[in-house]
């Protein structure tokens, strides 16, 4: 099996971004050789929501085996490689490297696996997932682009839009909150956007029964809530790397909005003694 050189090309409108996913793809089967499963684009590249000043190029690696000792090696420097060679857009890129027998759980794996998340040039050795398992397979299953490698609809079976919308919950109630007492997360103003924009994506989920992207999910938020709000997501939506934002007071405010919103939900009192969830 080869590349999917004509996908590559047609991934994405941006030449530069084209370039990247090439060589990323050209290394990597090179790497893992017949320990690869597939190579797989997603996140807002995938549905058309992408940000060119603000969003991230989100890659997911399905390996047949976990990966070995001397694999990891050789993708730690294969990272460093990257990051010299398209420096600008390797410090927006995420990559997981997940070995496919992960796909039959439906809860997030006991497992950790390798991850890279570029914005702090580093490879985790380690990472473990949460709740955003569920969420991101939906995703991949319906979107997901093949670099390398079959149709991700092959691989797994769909995941129950019901499964997302208790994620979410489950997400909201446990990482987001927990944003509460690390006032240094909100000095960083990418992550202060996408704590903004994600829990608009949370709401709509829960409240809608469909995942959107970040512009559809703040579009519906404005048009269907008190427009209190509307700035905010503004500032959020327009952020771009670069650009300061001190939004730490309001963002927690929107966060303590969405939870009112989310509790009065008829999934939310169905999960809420299950999961005992902390909403103070």
């Amino acid at each position: 099996m080869t590349p999917n050189n004509h996908a590559m090309k047609l991934a994405t409108s941006y030449l530069e971004i084209n370039q990247l996913l090439t060589f990323f793809t050209s290394c990597v089967t090179s790497i893992f050789r017949i320990n690869l499963k597939g190579i797989y684009l997603t996140g807002s590249l995938s549905y058309n929501a992408f940000n060119y000043n603000s969003s991230d190029i989100d890659i997911t690696v399905m390996l047949n085996r976990p990966i070995s000792a001397e694999e990891l090696k050789v993708i730690a420097q294969f990272h460093k490689q990257l990051e010299q060679k398209f420096e600008v857009w390797s410090k927006r890129l995420e990559c997981t490297y997940t070995p496919i027998d992960m796909l039959s759980s439906i809860k997030p794996p006991s497992k950790p696996r390798p991850w890279y998340w570029g914005g702090e040039n580093k490879l985790y050795l380690e990472a473990t997932y949460g709740n955003e398992w569920i969420i991101n397979n939906y995703l991949l299953y319906h979107h997901a682009i093949s670099l390398f490698g079959p149709d991700f609809k092959t691989l797994m079976k769909p995941v129950d839009i019901l499964e997302v919308q208790k994620a979410c919950i489950r997400d909201l109630f446990t990482d987001w909150v927990s944003k509460k007492s690390d006032p240094d997360y909100f000095s960083n103003s990418h992550y202060t956007a996408y704590f903004i924009l994600n829990l608009c994506r949370i709401l709509y989920t829960v409240m809608c029964k469909q995942v959107g992207d970040k512009p559809t999910a703040s579009s519906w938020v404005k048009g269907n809530f008190d427009s209190q709000w509307n700035d905010l997501i503004h500032q959020a939506q327009s952020w771009k790397y670069g650009v300061e934002l001190d939004l730490h007071t309001e963002a927690l405010q929107f966060l303590d909005f969405v939870i009112v919103q989310v509790s009065q939900t008829q999934l939310f009192k169905q999960l809420e003694s299950d999961l005992q969830l902390n909403t103070q």
